[in-house]
């Protein structure tokens, strides 16, 4: 029998059940970015695209929370059971390194997308969007979710300790998920960090993001698909050979 379906089920039990704090802080947090941005960018003219202000960053707060709650998700669950002791339970049962990966990226998948839904949500009152292609939108949470779900796993195995996690998060995930232009179109920036933008593959999950949800984009959304997908594969691939190795997590 499968370990996935039990894996899989104690890691979404495991924020759920704390949800106020996987789940509602964000949300607060991301309103806080939406009313400090807009009535900073008030006055100044209309978005990229020609639309409000509002309507530009959400999309962007929404995916740049989907983005670092997945990330979350798998690597403080993984940091926690090593510190504790507990994933050796884990290890001791009959589940192979595929089905380890897909539980936890799985996991900080639906996390990912509950955080981000809430911020849709709500921010629905005080912003309209009229989505024009969703399935876009979709396509570019779930991609994204997933990426940083196994970038997670990769965290949680390197690090040995809470603030050598801290560390990644804060100097590797943080700043390329602000700098992926939730808050601006890359389109404005200088040419060189116009350039350097498109080195960022967090830049094409929240552009394509965006895209389904104002009709415009910086790149291409199939590009922006391709690169995301293929930003995937390989994390993908490094999480299974760390996993498989065992690496850290068999002593």
């Amino acid at each position: 029998m499968s370990g996935f379906p039990t894996l899989f089920a104690k890691e979404v039990l495991r924020f759920w059940k704390v949800i106020f704090q996987t789940v509602a802080a964000p949300v607060l947090t991301a309103l806080l970015y939406l009313v400090v941005f807009v009535q900073a960018l008030e006055g100044r003219g209309p978005a990229p695209g020609g639309g409000a202000w509002g309507e530009f960053l959400v999309p962007g707060l929404a995916m740049m929370s989907v983005l670092q709650n997945a990330f979350a998700n798998s690597s403080s669950s993984l940091i926690q059971s090593k510190i504790t002791g507990n994933l050796v339970f884990v290890l001791l049962a009959p589940i192979s390194h595929l089905e380890f990966y897909a539980a936890y990226v799985a996991a900080a998948v639906v996390r990912g997308l509950v955080v981000g839904a809430g911020v849709l949500a709500a921010t629905a009152p005080f912003v309209e969007l009229r989505p024009v292609a969703p399935l876009w939108s979709l396509a570019f949470a779930l991609l994204g979710a997933a990426t940083l779900g196994a970038l997670g796993l990769v965290a949680g195995v390197l690090a040995d300790k809470f603030d050598q996690l801290a560390a990644f998060q804060n100097f590797v995930v943080l700043p390329l998920t602000f700098l992926a232009g939730v808050f601006y179109s890359v389109e404005a920036l200088p040419v060189v960090w116009r350039a350097a933008s498109h080195f960022n593959p967090f830049f094409y999950l929240v552009d394509g993001f965006r895209y389904g949800f104002l009709g415009v984009s910086d790149v291409a959304p199939l590009a922006s698909l391709a690169v995301a997908a293929v930003s995937f594969a390989a994390i993908t691939a490094a999480t299974l050979a760390l996993l498989k190795s065992g690496y850290k997590l068999r002593g």
